[in-house]
């Protein structure tokens, strides 16, 4: 029940929903159980043949319903005749039709906004919260399995979990209501009745023990499903071309089937749920016919025989309510499986926050240093010990065999990962103390993979600056070596490049992304191996690209091509997760060490 209500929570303001459909609900359940209890005096009006019928005394109290409508009716029949009280007890139950079936409408009008405010506070909460964890979170999640839970799950809490709330209060309610006219017609009968409702209430209880178990391995197993879609689509390429379809679908199909079978069980017993229970409600019904006719021939009973058939008519209904609950108790299950998932994702807190003091960056004047950084990926040590300095206006490159710790080096400066020890400083500010949002204005970063959006060419360069004109955007294109080709296109700046860039080249895509790095004129670049995956006259355009985005910028570059580096202020060589040596090209190819042997050999990767 804690999921259940914290849940709930994501209704604010419930106030605003819960007040009008409390009333509309009260006022729609009166008046649907009027409907039935309004056959009586039509029963008694159609098939009284008395002619001479005396008017029945006024009840003392008004919740004799069945007294004050037979006093009423006789009444009328008495001073009007029997063709106008007809007319009277057939207005009044047409009237009890509009009202119940009105108020109805406003009921679950007000409970669909409740779910859609609880459907939006909830996705809203997730993927914000999604969206502030630290990279290394999505390094050890499944993309599917995160997408599964922002999309279905939190689709399936708002129509089990607020659909649920709407069977707990109406349900009981008619169900309630339905009990006071039993009572009230015959308190002895409705009691000996009642006796059967725990037997019906533990049988279904049982036949639904399993249900959230079986929930919770649903979600997961589709969870897994998706995952695996979103990899096959996303490497639709390579299963192809290594000719893997067979074992990229047969893989999906087994969580397929998996998911199919969990939820045939699961269907099982949810449906098992409301035949037992009616069937329990049809023997109900036969038991009271049988003992409540059997008091009316022998005169035993209080009750005539219209009142008796309003009777059987009020027993009968009582059921669909006690239905209604036993499925949303069944069915809830699901929610609160669907709900925990959704809650651990929220409650998934960033391993980098800004601190409590963190205060703003508003430039860039002296230098980034490094001071005793170190690094691990669980025990695998990365970074050892580095000391460092990145002086304003640099070009600095990093080099060196692959896994020595380049591009983690890289990533500790937006804080994309903290260093388990030392610090790294921007002018003497540890980045721990400075906000990420200002920390990360300040730079500019081009990665190895192209990363663009399926959106137009002008919408990918202004990621970043959302405002911009078309002046800025073309200036920047400019600065990347990007307008002409761009110029090319069928829609111009207003061409739609595809999912990933796909109608674009490697080249062109690249060149995107400088631009986008341009546009927001940060004073740090930061360039991961941005010409690596290219072909040489690709990699020419793009290099010319990066010379006009380095201009005047303090810049680290990670490459592994002599012409991205030769020209560099500084170069570090990394080397088993330290600096094995550093300087410039020349005086590093002095030193006959690392770099000269990587030179000669041309394979810096990352």
């Amino acid at each position: 029940m804690k999921t259940y209500f914290r849940l709930l929570s994501f209704a604010k303001p419930i106030n605003k929903f819960a007040i009008p459909y409390i009333i509309c609900v009260l006022l729609s359940v009166i008046f649907s159980t009027l409907n039935l209890a309004l056959l009586a005096p039509l029963l008694e009006t159609l098939f009284n043949k008395d002619l001479n019928q005396k008017i029945a005394p006024m009840p003392d109290s008004y919740f004799d319903i069945f007294a004050v409508f037979k006093h009423y009716t006789t009444t009328i029949a008495s001073e009007y005749g029997k063709i106008k009280s007809l007319e009277f007890v057939c207005a009044c139950i047409a009237a009890s039709v509009l009202l119940g079936n009105l108020f109805r409408y406003f009921a679950d009008r007000t409970m669909e906004s409740l779910r859609i405010q609880t459907l939006l506070n909830l996705r809203k909460t997730v993927f914000n919260n999604v969206m502030n964890l630290h990279l290394g979170y999505f390094s050890n999640e499944r993309k599917g399995d995160i997408i599964s839970k922002i999309a279905s799950d939190v689709q399936v809490v708002q129509y089990t979990v607020t659909g649920t709330l709407q069977v707990l209060f109406k349900e009981p309610a008619q169900l309630i209501s339905f009990l006071v006219i039993l009572f009230l017609i015959s308190y002895k009968l409705t009691l000996v009745s009642m006796l059967v409702i725990p037997v019906a209430g533990f049988i279904i209880s049982r036949i639904v023990k399993r249900l959230k178990e079986q929930a919770t391995a649903s979600h997961q197993t589709y969870g897994m499903m998706i995952s695996y879609l979103d990899e096959a689509l996303n490497g639709i390429r390579i299963v192809k071309a290594f000719n893997a379809v067979g074992f990229i679908t047969n893989r999906f199909d087994e969580q397929n089937r998996k998911y199919s079978k969990i939820s045939r069980s699961m269907a099982k017993r949810q449906q098992l749920a409301s035949p037992v229970s009616e069937t329990l409600g049809v023997l109900m019904v036969a038991g009271i016919v049988f003992y409540g006719g059997s008091l009316i021939i022998n005169n035993q009973g209080n009750m005539d025989g219209s009142t008796f058939v309003v009777y059987i008519a009020l027993f009968s209904q009582i059921m669909r309510p006690a239905k209604a609950i036993s499925t949303a108790f069944s069915n809830i299950h699901s929610g609160v499986a669907a709900g925990d998932r959704v809650l651990e994702l929220i409650d998934q807190q960033s391993a980098i926050t800004n601190a409590p003091d963190a205060v703003t960056l508003n430039g860039f004047t002296d230098e980034i240093r490094f001071d005793g950084v170190s690094f691990a990926y669980g025990e695998k040590k990365v970074l050892n010990n580095i000391h460092l300095s990145i002086p304003k206006g640099s070009t600095v490159a990093l080099v060196g065999p692959s896994g020595g710790g380049k591009s983690t080096l890289m990533d500790l400066i937006p804080r994309f990962m903290d260093p388990q020890s030392g610090s790294v400083l921007i002018d003497g500010k540890n980045l721990k103390s400075v906000t990420m949002e200002s920390l990360r204005a300040l730079m500019g970063v081009v990665n190895q993979e192209s990363i663009l959006f399926n959106d137009t060419i002008f919408n990918n360069i202004a990621f970043a600056k959302p405002n911009a004109t078309i002046e800025e955007v073309e200036a920047a294109a400019r600065i990347a070596n990007a307008h002409d080709f761009i110029s090319k296109t069928e829609n111009g700046y207003d061409t739609n490049i595809g999912d990933k860039g796909s109608k674009l080249s490697g080249g062109q895509r690249q060149r995107i992304c400088i631009a986008r790095a341009v546009l927001s004129n940060p004073p740090l670049m930061l360039l991961d191996e941005a010409t690596s995956a290219l072909d040489t006259e690709s990699e020419k355009m793009v290099q010319d690209a990066l010379n006009n985005l380095m201009k005047n910028r303090t810049s680290l570059v990670i490459a592994h091509r002599l012409s991205t580096i030769q020209n560099a202020d500084l170069i570090i060589v990394l080397d088993n997760g330290q600096v094995a040596e550093q300087g410039t090209h020349q005086e590093l190819l002095s030193n006959n060490g690392i770099y000269k042997r990587l030179i000669e050999m041309q394979t810096f990767s990352n």
